[in-house]
């Protein structure tokens, strides 16, 4: 490709004795467009900014870790990219799909599991970091086929409407309990504030707390 600026994009010359006139607006853009555009196409199709076959497969190729885990009572090994977040390897490996992908910045809570019985927001959690923990999500508090008491609490109450958030939120709840953060109404909105309810079921998910912790 030529980077010839067009000749159609040039003002002409001056002639001898005359003051060269200022360029105007459209031409300016003209000149600068035709002569920018000429230079990166040189420089892309001189293969300036081009990978070698052997870079381009060499950034392909991610560090992988091999990370055994329980998860739910079940030991589970597998063998991950190391930037998989424990959300993508529950999800996308394990099949575990109740704890929710919402904003995956660890701002709304909905992909809340215990992690050696601390609450955690898995989307945040690098895998490859729990390496012998136990995980718990959901799927895992029922016992058979009896809910656990904060599920059926979420039942009772009608803590939910949509039902995205629910998850996130009994997982949550069950570490609050668990912390002993219910002496209140207000210290348990405090300690739930880090997950989001979009319906607005905030005072049902409270009553919930209360029930399954003996306050109500």
């Amino acid at each position: 490709m030529s980077s010839e600026v067009p000749e159609s994009a040039v003002p002409p010359p001056a002639e001898a004795g005359e003051s060269s006139p200022a360029p105007s607006r459209r031409t300016f853009i003209a000149t600068t467009g035709a002569v920018g555009g000429a230079v990166v196409a040189g420089g892309v199709t001189g293969g300036t900014y081009l990978l070698s076959p052997q870079e381009t497969a060499a950034a392909d190729t991610s560090p992988s870790s091999r990370v055994s885990l329980t998860v739910n009572g079940t030991r589970r090994t597998v063998r991950v990219d190391n930037r998989t977040s424990l959300l993508d390897l529950l999800r996308e490996h394990f099949d575990l799909t109740g704890s929710k992908k919402g904003c995956n910045a660890g701002a709304c809570g909905a992909c809340t599991v215990l992690v050696d019985g601390q609450r955690v927001n898995s989307c945040l959690t690098l895998a490859v970091r729990l390496e012998g923990a136990a995980v718990t999500t959901i799927e895992g508090l029922a016992d058979g086929g009896q809910l656990h008491p904060l599920q059926q609490a979420f039942v009772e109450q009608d803590a939910f409407q949509c039902g995205y958030c629910t998850p996130g939120q009994i997982m949550s709840g069950v570490g609050c309990i668990k912390e002993g953060h219910t002496g209140s109404p207000e210290e348990i909105r405090e300690w739930m504030s880090g997950n989001i309810c979009r319906c607005g079921c905030y005072v049902k998910i409270v009553r919930a707390l209360e029930q399954t912790a003996g306050r109500k």
